[in-house]
């Protein structure tokens, strides 16, 4: 087969028992064999011939491998992120809390200091220092392979003289008080079931958090009071079904807490501040 177009539709019924955007999978697999963007082949596919290696990126995708391990990286925000095995994938539904931090913002300029909790591939740190050009951040996560790929990534963008990553237990090992604190922690029950795309490739370690899902919030929490600011704000990222255990834990441990939704109308972000 020698037409890009026939074999992106062919891909693309291959994929329909393994991911829920079985076309979008096709189209960046064969992007990334031909060494462009997907909007450069979506243009005039007719100009390309299908590369030796579509073959092999796209059994490892019917594999249920994660796109995002296949091609090396991630668009999210609005800027692209280095990622692979070992590192939290990042999700669009996390965007919600890059939003919910630039709304508390009033000046973009300000020399905020910021703090990302298990930051891995820099995600959270790396999209809101993008936005705000004064601003110094610091990531923390418990992954050598995620602290690595975070510093590739603050190189490629341009960010590593004002992003600094070091290896912690969240916050056990940080001082200092800080503007704006962001976390996306693990957050699913360890007898949920997932997908085998995230299941048996993303980092568990990443994912699950005890019983009720709520162990690392218990973690957390309590040490966000010393490290914010006066007038500061933690931005925690919740499972869409979370937020009345999690506003539980915040207010128990002295914060007012907001919720912000996310496009699908879920809850997603918490915003605390002191009560």
């Amino acid at each position: 087969m020698t037409d890009v177009r026939a074999a992106l539709r062919e891909a693309a019924q291959r994929l329909e028992g393994v991911s829920d955007t079985p076309r979008l999978d096709a189209e960046l697999l064969m992007a990334h064999a031909l060494e462009v963007e997907r909007p450069a082949l979506l243009l005039d596919p007719a100009r390309f011939e299908i590369p030796a290696d579509f073959s092999g990126l796209l059994e490892r995708r019917l594999k249920h491998e994660p796109v995002a391990y296949i091609v090396g990286y991630r668009d999210f925000w609005t800027i692209r992120l280095k990622v692979g095995p070992g590192a939290l994938i990042p999700r669009p539904d996390s965007e919600t809390l890059i939003e919910a931090a630039l709304s508390w913002i009033d000046a973009k300029d300000a020399p905020l200091r910021l703090l990302d909790l298990g930051t891995g591939p820099g995600t959270l740190l790396l999209a809101l220092l993008s936005e705000l050009p004064e601003a110094v951040g610091l990531g923390v996560d418990a992954s050598q392979a995620a602290l690595a790929l975070a510093g590739e990534n603050a190189r490629a963008l341009g960010l590593a003289d004002r992003a600094v990553f070091c290896e912690g237990d969240w916050a056990a090992q940080v001082a200092g008080d800080f503007d704006l604190i962001l976390c996306n922690p693990p957050y699913i029950a360890d007898c949920e079931q997932l997908m085998p795309d995230v299941a048996d490739f993303e980092p568990a370690g990443a994912l699950f958090a005890g019983a009720d899902g709520l162990a690392d919030y218990r973690r957390i929490i309590p040490d966000l009071r010393r490290l914010l600011a006066p007038g500061g704000v933690a931005v925690l990222e919740i499972g869409h079904r979370q937020r009345i255990s999690v506003t539980g834990l915040a207010e128990a441990a002295g914060f007012a807490v907001t919720c912000k939704q996310d496009l699908g109308g879920r809850d997603r972000a918490l915003l605390l501040t002191r009560a």
